[in-house]
């Protein structure tokens, strides 16, 4: 080590987690010391090191140069780099980070990779044209706003994102639930439509700006605190009144009601028995949707034919307007069209963004966030694990968050990562964000050459490509499975579905969400609980339910607790110890009754499982501990951790229960109990009973 005067201190480290200091420090000879409290550690930094501050980011460099320290730096540069720390500090990502670090770690060379994204851009883009489109028309919008939701947003993602084949865009659910979040829009007003779009492009702001600051604040988490099988459920209803939404364009006449899956039907009914329904527009569609399906099947049964998934939609689409355009079909036979679509780049709308709307459309903003990030990160986490990456989830936040933000500064709506065309993004060997670019610039293209086309392209096209879609966002699979593991979580998808599909896409929501907290509060109450006993031949305690040949010791009853001890679930494992100490079988986990010849004169309370302690927590179990000394039974308790150790400590639980009847394992408590009872002659078991227990006392088993 060397001496104090020859160490001049460079800087300084918060350690985590406490009020101690941190200390770096160079001798003379170039040894750097590192100081923790009591200990220090002394190494020589290799020449041209750069070690960055937490606090400042100073570089000190050793060698040539000597030490560059804070106080060598001049005003201006001591301000920059405190700027720069603070923007990384709140910012969590790097423009263009993603996309530099992809190209910087693949094996072939630049131009070879970039083909490949070139050409996964182009693949997606034909895709995306279409679907946009149609999910536009899901969302209430014009079919040219789905377009614009294909371009602004999928460049900034590719700037800030940190999946590197995640394709954003226009989704199916985000369409659905920016309609069902607009229907307090007044249909009979004159301004209806002007009114409309302005609201779904402010929404979209709204939106994005809750998910830059979930990931500025880094609460990227929040997400796993929706719970799968409530999300799967609601994905299924969702994909449900989706393709019922559609319907009106297959039959021909118009269905006002699609929130409800009954409104749908009664509307349905209704337009039937009016005669409103048009053979020709049902029999197109279902020939479309069968063409889209063989197609599918096809790309997934013959690797040669895989690009049909992708270009499936481009297919039927390109068919479709040629068939309108030479037969004018919709005219002859009443096809609706899709009709005039503005050409040229999407429009500024930042005058449209109305911030006095903040109190209606902020809360349902809030919804679409937040599911339109789980549906995203669901997708980008599953390709960044094929492909053997990194995925920052406050990054993703931030990156689709500014998506919506600057891409509702251009008539765009909300927008999130799309599952299937993230897919085929990936399966067409996208290797960074340069994909989302490309696909961009496909989409800048239809809109500048491509808008005279489309005027013929027939809506029940693009039903039949949205119907497609979504087939597959029913979920069965994931009912079976919950159907064989876990009949709560059933209930759980269950109430999601048939609440989203009965009450609408806002009250199924609020509905999946309340039987979720139901289903939280009731295992917070009453959490599980296990009698112990020994497992023949070992020292090992498990519970008698789960091991039937676990021995139960006479007078010693073991209780083992598997969740914190706090208010919600105080009075049930009051009840639970209460039970133990009484020998009273329930219908939970209990001592069997041929193994609990009598009373216990001693509970052993296993604390492992129980994280932390509240006071509620602490006052039952003194209240438990006084009450069975009354009883002339002592409880025991086994390995508690430090901080419930220091509540039950603080509270006078210990002192009340004695220290002596404090253990670090189930076994040491075991012991402790025979060889009492064995000293106070207590021991009214028969002679070989009697034997097990001094050995067992003596630890002889």
């Amino acid at each position: 080590m060397t001496d104090a005067k020859d160490i001049t201190v460079i800087g300084f480290d918060g350690v985590e987690g406490g009020s101690s200091r941190k200390g770096k420090a160079r001798s003379d000879d170039g040894l750097e010391t590192t100081a923790y409290g009591s200990f220090s550690v002394s190494y020589r930094p290799e020449p041209y090191k750069e070690t960055k501050n937490s606090l400042f980011s100073e570089v000190i460099r050793t060698g040539e140069g000597g030490p560059l320290d804070w106080s060598s730096l001049s005003a201006g540069e001591k301000a920059r780099f405190v700027f720069q720390e603070w923007v990384l500090k709140f910012f969590p990502c790097k423009p263009f980070k993603t996309m530099t670090d992809a190209y910087a770690h693949q094996d072939k060379s630049f131009t070879s990779t970039f083909k490949m994204d070139v050409i996964a851009g182009i693949t997606v883009g034909i895709m995306v044209i279409p679907q946009s489109m149609a999910y536009a028309m899901i969302a209430g919008l014009p079919g040219e706003y789905g377009l614009y939701s294909s371009f602004v947003p999928l460049i900034t993602y590719a700037a800030t994102g940190s999946s590197r084949q995640l394709a954003v865009g226009p989704v199916a659910i985000i369409s659905l639930l920016t309609k069902a979040s607009l229907s307090y829009v007044d249909k009979d007003s004159p301004e209806y439509t002007s009114t409309y779009i302005a609201a779904a492009i402010t929404l979209a702001f709204f939106s994005g700006l809750t998910q830059m600051v979930l990931g500025c604040l880094r609460l990227g988490f929040v997400v796993n605190l929706m719970s799968h099988c409530v999300i799967s459920g609601f994905t299924s209803a969702a994909a449900v009144l989706i393709g019922m939404s559609q319907l009106k364009h297959v039959f021909g006449f118009k269905i006002e009601h699609t929130e409800t899956i009954q409104g749908t039907v009664k509307d349905i009914v209704k337009g039937i028995d009016k005669g409103l329904f048009k053979v020709e527009a049902f029999v197109m569609s279902i020939i479309l949707l069968g063409s889209l399906t063989v197609m599918k099947k096809l790309s997934r049964r013959y690797k040669k034919l895989k690009i049909l998934r992708a270009l499936a939609p481009l297919i039927v689409t390109v068919f479709t307007i040629a068939l309108v355009y030479v037969t004018r079909i919709d005219k002859s036979m009443d096809i609706d069209v899709v009709g005039t679509i503005p050409e040229g780049m999407p429009p500024l709308s930042t005058e449209k963004i109305d911030f006095s709307q903040a109190g209606t459309l902020f809360p349902k903003s809030i919804t679409i966030g937040l599911l339109g990030f789980v549906e995203s990160i669901a997708i980008a986490e599953s390709i960044a694990t094929k492909n053997g990456y990194e995925l920052s989830v406050n990054q993703e936040l931030f990156g689709v968050g500014l998506a919506n933000m600057v891409g509702s500064c251009f008539s765009s709506y909300a927008v999130t990562g799309s599952f299937s065309r993230s897919a085929v993004n990936n399966d067409s060997g996208a290797k960074s964000t340069i994909a989302s670019v490309v696909t961009a610039t496909m989409v800048l293209l239809a809109l500048l050459l491509l808008s005279g086309p489309l005027y013929f392209l027939p809506k029940c096209t693009l039903a039949a490509i949205v119907i497609s879609s979504v087939i597959n966002l029913f979920d069965v699979e994931e009912m079976k499975f919950l159907y064989k593991t876990h009949g709560r979580d059933l209930f759980l998808w269950f109430a999601a579905l048939v609440g989203t599909l009965v009450l609408g896409v806002e009250l199924g929501i609020a509905v999946s969400v309340a039987a979720s907290l139901a289903v939280i509060i009731y295992e917070i109450a009453q959490p599980h609980t296990a009698v112990l006993g020994q497992i023949p031949g070992t020292f090992v305690y498990r519970s008698i339910r789960q091991y039937p040949e676990a021995r139960v010791h006479d007078h010693i009853n073991i209780l083992r607790i598997d969740a914190p001890l706090y208010f919600p679930n105080v009075a049930f494992v009051k009840d639970k110890v209460r039970r133990v100490c009484l020998g009273v079988s329930d219908n939970v986990e209990v001592m069997p009754e041929e193994k609990r010849l009598n009373p216990p004169k001693f509970v052993i309370i296993e604390m492992g499982p129980v994280l932390n302690c509240d006071s509620s927590g602490a006052h039952a179990l003194k209240n438990i501990v006084e009450g069975c000394k009354k009883n002339d039974v002592q409880i025991c308790l086994s390995n508690p951790n430090g901080n419930v150790l220091r509540v039950l400590e603080k509270a006078g639980v210990i002192n009340a229960m004695g220290r002596d009847w404090l253990f670090l394992r189930v076994h040491e408590a075991v012991q402790a109990c025979l060889l009492s009872m064995v000293e106070d002659d207590q021991d009214t078991g028969d002679g070989e009973e009697k034997l097990m227990r001094r050995k067992m006392s003596k630890d002889i088993v």
